[in-house]
């Protein structure tokens, strides 16, 4: 083989090499930070309401309420019925509540991670992310 052919191989047999990119993340919108920490904070009402049900259901169904009252009435003597404080509705509306407080507070506090960061970025330089193409 000749010398240009060999060179030829060679430069066939290696990878290209992967180009690298670096950015800076110095800006945060705030109104599409709003829009997914609403977005997630849904879909976290979402799993903690079915997910109060589903153990509702699962503790109601293996009888642990009624052997849990039968222990407050046996230890506070004739107290008040534990199982219509723990009843369905009681039970899912405080979800409910709990959620929608969620979804308050998890919004809020998107927008104000997201303000905090545009003005952090300021002292900071934002964060540095690197790409690459593989």
């Amino acid at each position: 083989m000749s010398s240009v052919a060999e060179k030829l191989a060679r430069k066939s047999n290696r990878k290209p090499p992967a180009k690298q990119v670096r950015l800076r993340l110095v800006y945060i919108d705030f109104w599409s930070a709003v829009k997914l920490s609403f977005l997630v904070a849904v879909c976290l009402s979402v799993i903690t309401i079915v997910a109060t049900f589903l153990i509702w259901t699962v503790l109601n169904s293996t009888d642990i309420f009624n052997q849990l009252n039968s222990l407050v009435r046996d230890i506070a003597g004739t107290g008040g019925d534990l199982s219509a404080i723990l009843s369905l509705g009681n039970v899912m509306g405080f979800a409910v509540v709990s959620a929608l407080l969620n979804l308050v507070v998890t919004t809020a506090l998107g927008a104000i991670i997201a303000v905090l960061y545009n003005l952090s970025v300021k002292i900071t330089g934002g964060i540095l992310v690197g790409f690459t193409n593989n």
